[in-house]
């Protein structure tokens, strides 16, 4: 007779599994840390000199504060007192802005040869839009068949269109206007 587990029993190990490495990546607090001596940063930022791991633990009890390491890189390792919490929450605050701050991501415009003003207008309200969230933009003029032998043209047509992005806002180049095989490409940037 063979004994299965049932399906909860794997969702268990699976999530099991998924906590550990969130404890894993926590930073050690209190007990947790393992060192003989510590580095000692109060909460005002005063730094207190190397301390036992025992002294350390004792004054962070008296002053009702956790002792949180913040760094294992060096030796000793510096600690803080702090409440925990907060300093759980001031991190994921940080990650959270390293995330929103990232916004080099690159953006594309296509522009093609035949068109019209108006669209030109519309995909430069389009790129402003992209430049003030803080994105590069891929300026692509596509080019098919006989509209490769009228390059000229298509060179004008991307002008006109930083032309009119230039009113709105201020750009600078990034790379030049680039001949491929498809036609023309740029990136730009807002300055």
């Amino acid at each position: 007779m063979q004994f299965s587990a049932p399906p909860l029993c794997a969702k268990f190990v699976e999530h099991f599994k998924n906590y550990r490495k969130i404890i894993l990546k926590r930073t050690p607090v209190n007990n947790q840390i393992r060192a003989a001596e510590i580095r000692l940063v109060d909460e005002t930022g005063k730094q207190l000199g190397v301390v036992s791991l025992r002294d350390a633990l004792q004054l962070a009890q008296g002053r009702h504060l956790d002792l949180i390491q913040v760094t294992e890189k060096v030796v000793p390792p510096v600690c803080r007192l702090g409440d925990y919490g907060k300093y759980l929450y001031w991190q994921e605050k940080k990650q959270k802005e390293i995330r929103k701050q990232k916004g080099g991501q690159i953006k594309g415009i296509r522009l093609s040869f035949g068109i019209s003003p108006h669209d030109l207008e519309i995909r430069a309200k389009q790129a402003e839009k992209f430049l003030n969230q803080g994105n590069k933009i891929l300026i692509e003029m596509v080019l098919r068949g006989r509209e490769k032998a009228l390059s000229h043209l298509a060179r004008q047509k991307v002008t006109r269109f930083l032309e009119i992005l230039n009113k709105s806002v201020p750009v600078k180049l990034e790379t030049d206007l680039k001949k491929g095989s498809r036609g023309f490409t740029m990136i730009i940037s807002k300055q």
